[in-house]
């Protein structure tokens, strides 16, 4: 399992700039409401995902706001880790205060301010042995490792530091395949689902 895959709703931004939402089950009206905010509905290694092409920030961020705006009233779960929806009219210039870097399991940051360390610090992110980023513990979780992104991101904002998070996908092609829809072939006895997961 990638952390794609675990909210109902994933937001996602690929290296080259393109906006991609993941529905990891369904969602009514979800199709309409993406289409309509101008995301395009794919196919993908077993996925129905939605992309939206680079484009200009406040145009992405206002797009991906409506299209949020609508499934957040169907589930809570959804998570938004797009660099790209990220645009404020207030933006200050320059590089963001914190650059997250998600690879195969583990999360590495860069804090480029005092206050950004310190808040890292406070979610549990402890220091390289050079100094010059941050990791999470060992031993986590994917499930861990999205709470910890995501709340550290979420801290962030609150106090007006910018964060980036790079998932470690160059283009939409490299979107891996769902786990959620993996079949493996029978080699036991039949066995009965798990009940569904409940949206927060």
């Amino acid at each position: 399992m990638s952390l794609l895959d675990i909210p109902d709703v994933f937001i996602g931004s690929t290296d080259d700039g393109h906006t991609f939402v993941i529905l990891n089950r369904p969602i009514r009206d979800a199709d309409r409401l993406l289409t309509d905010a101008g995301f395009l509905p794919r196919e993908h290694h077993g996925r129905r995902l939605y992309l939206l092409p680079p484009g200009i920030a406040q145009d992405v961020h206002e797009r991906a706001g409506v299209a949020m705006y609508g499934l957040l009233a169907h589930t809570h779960d959804l998570v938004d880790l797009s660099w790209t929806t990220r645009w404020s009219p207030d933006q200050p210039a320059g590089g963001p205060d914190l650059r997250f870097q998600v690879r195969a399991g583990t999360v590495a940051v860069t804090a480029s301010t005092t206050a950004a360390r310190l808040l890292l610090e406070q979610h549990g992110f402890l220091p390289t042995a050079d100094g010059a980023s941050y990791r999470t513990r060992d031993g986590l979780d994917e499930r861990q490792l999205l709470s910890a992104v995501t709340a550290a991101e979420a801290h962030a904002y609150t106090h007006g530091l910018s964060a980036r998070v790079h998932l470690g996908i160059p283009t939409p092609a490299d979107i891996p395949a769902s786990a959620r829809r993996r079949s493996a072939p029978a080699t036991g006895p039949r066995i009965t689902p798990s009940a569904p997961r409940r949206t927060r």
